[in-house]
């Protein structure tokens, strides 16, 4: 059941379910918390499964505010009555994440990045600035089918990969990435995290595990190498896959979740 708080100008909704210790579930921004379902499944026999829309998604409403996606993890941890969590982020729920168990290191049991990213972190695999251009023109002309078209092959295919290699997936992220242009939602102004990650890595406490997709754009699987090669004791696990990790293999994504849960339950 969909449930909501306000924090900073905006209402934030999100779900739980289950019991036991927290795990809130960071969407990537191609999604929404929908995306998680084969993950709540999974879990909520022993965790208690917290997922929730960042402001400009899904059902989360926002005024045109500044805001710090950490804050609003912060809150929604205050709304539930949640000291500590173990956090897991895909895409750019990953980045949120690692910033988040940065600037609040005492209320982040372990951390999960997929296929995410590091702020400040320059990938010498980065794709030259004219890939983006088509990107641009079409949002500035909001041209919402054809930029889901190119988004949808660009992160549930993978670049270069065939339209019918995850035929399933390619339709559900396509209708989540069309059903969040044609909204037209309100984003607010997202304050990154000062200085960025990158510039930390040293400091980060949590236990780390870091996945990633070897048909995933190039900068995207580098950064999340550098990230796991950065902190010591993480875990990296690769899989034969695209950006969404989760949705191509969820039976071995939820295994390897769950037992990287357990072994840092607390």
């Amino acid at each position: 059941m969909t449930e909501s708080f306000e924090t900073n100008g905006a209402r934030v909704a999100y779900d739980v379910a289950g019991d036991g210790p927290p795990v809130v579930l960071i969407h990537a921004g191609v999604a929404n918390r929908s995306m998680w379902d084969d993950q709540v499944e999974a879990l909520k026999d022993a965790y208690r499964v917290i997922r929730y829309d960042t402001r400009g998604f899904g059902e989360t409403d926002t005024d045109a505010v500044s805001f710090s996606n950490r804050a609003d993890i912060g809150s929604l941890l205050d709304a539930l009555g949640v000291d500590w969590a173990h956090l897991v982020g895909l895409s750019r729920g990953g980045q949120i994440g690692l910033d988040f168990a940065l600037e609040f290191p005492d209320r982040v049991r372990s951390l999960t990045v997929a296929a995410g990213g590091v702020g400040g972190y320059e990938s010498p695999a980065e794709l030259p600035p004219e890939t983006w251009e088509p990107v641009e023109a079409m949002w500035k002309a909001k041209e919402w089918e054809a930029l889901s078209d190119w988004e949808t092959a660009f992160w549930a295919d993978g670049p270069g990969q065939p339209a019918d290699r995850v035929p399933e997936i390619r339709r559900r992220v396509h209708a989540w990435i069309l059903e969040n242009y044609r909204a037209e939602k309100e984003e607010g102004e997202p304050q990154p995290l000062d200085p960025p990650a990158e510039r930390r890595l040293g400091d980060l406490r949590a236990p780390l595990l870091v996945m990633l997709g070897t048909l995933d754009e190039p900068s995207t699987t580098d950064a999340m190498r550098h990230l796991a090669a950065s902190v010591p004791g993480a875990r990296l696990e690769e899989f034969e896959s695209a950006h969404m990790i989760n949705l191509e293999h969820p039976e071995r994504f939820n295994r390897l979740l769950r037992d990287f849960l357990d072994a840092n339950r607390g």
